[in-house]
């Protein structure tokens, strides 16, 4: 178990001590997406839905998870955030929204889980906002895309096969 940094000598869960870490500039990208009926989707791409805005409450839920994250996530350490933003474009090939998070940091640990936080959360939001005209809706493929600084380095996710 000593590859994992959360436990303990003794197996036990702990906030790892990020004291003696350089700060460097860190980034990370996630997605994922949310599959729903065509009509459904159609209701997104003209405004219709009763709730309001789709895309832009997601895009907002999202920031304010990104910031959120060390509240949600029990391990996490709370971070000044630099830069949160999602892209959410409609995709009639899902068909569905495909939601694309980026945050940056200057600091002493990752943002993986923030970007995927803000993913999550915003894809949570569009189930929600037309949960009544689609109970069907999945979420999907919520993953790391991209992470950079700190000592581990770059890692790129693998394009996926067609």
């Amino acid at each position: 178990m000593s590859g994992l940094t959360h436990l303990d000598a003794q197996g036990q869960a702990h906030m790892v001590d990020i004291a003696d870490k350089a700060v460097t500039s860190r980034r990370a990208i996630a997605e994922g997406c949310v599959v729903m009926e065509p009509a459904t989707l159609g209701l997104i791409r003209a405004g219709d839905a009763k709730k309001g805005d789709v895309l832009g409450t997601a895009r907002l839920a999202g920031i304010m998870a990104a910031k959120r994250t060390h509240e949600l996530i029990p391990l996490c350490h709370p971070l000044m955030l630099s830069k949160v933003s999602l892209e959410l474009s409609l995709d009639d090939t899902l068909p569905g929204v495909r939601v694309t998070a980026e945050v940056r940091v200057g600091g002493q640990t990752g943002v993986e889980m923030e970007a995927l936080t803000a993913v999550s959360v915003a894809c949570l939001t569009i189930y929600d906002m037309v949960k009544a005209v689609d109970r069907g809706m999945r979420i999907e493929a919520v993953q790391l895309l991209h992470k950079s600084g700190g000592k581990s380095g770059v890692y790129e996710r693998e394009p996926s096969a067609p």
